[in-house]
């Protein structure tokens, strides 16, 4: 799995690059990770971060789609059933202009949350001022939620 990932980065690198040279003129359609359970993931996704569902168009059983804005997605898969390992170093960032609003959502929910170094409830301040938080959702994955949308 760690393959997979590392193929992954290395893919998203290559077409950050070509969008620079627009020899291929690619660009980010979509991220998908593997889930336990789909519909878990699913709840997670759409009442802890307000994800819009949208039409899953392989009509497979097992996956479920989200919007990240911009015609960016997040597909839910639930039908690998091989392990996956994770670290915070692969995360999916998203930022928000309602950052102290997140964190009340988190504490409401009880979603542990902490800064980059793992202090619990704590916020990343960077050099430039800009917030983070990181947390996990049900399968593990790190998600950051930063102010970056603010500035």
């Amino acid at each position: 799995m760690k393959k997979a990932i590392t193929c992954i980065l290395f893919l998203w690198v290559i077409c950050l690059y070509s969008q620079e040279k627009t020899t291929l003129g690619l660009t980010l359609n979509h991220l998908a990770i593997s889930v336990k359970d789909v519909n878990t993931a699913a709840t997670f996704y759409s009442k802890i971060l307000y994800l819009p569902e949208i039409t899953n168009r392989t009509q497979k059983e097992g996956i479920r789609w989200f919007s990240l804005g911009d015609g960016k997605e997040l597909h839910l898969v639930s039908t690998i059933t091989s392990p996956v390992t994770i670290n915070k170093a692969v995360h999916l960032a998203l930022t928000t202009p309602h950052f102290e609003a997140l964190i009340k959502q988190l504490q409401k929910e009880h979603i542990p949350y902490s800064d980059w170094p793992g202090e619990p409830n704590k916020i990343t301040t960077r050099a430039d001022g800009i917030q983070q938080v990181y947390f996990q959702d049900p399968d593990g994955y790190w998600i950051e939620v930063n102010s970056v949308a603010s500035k």
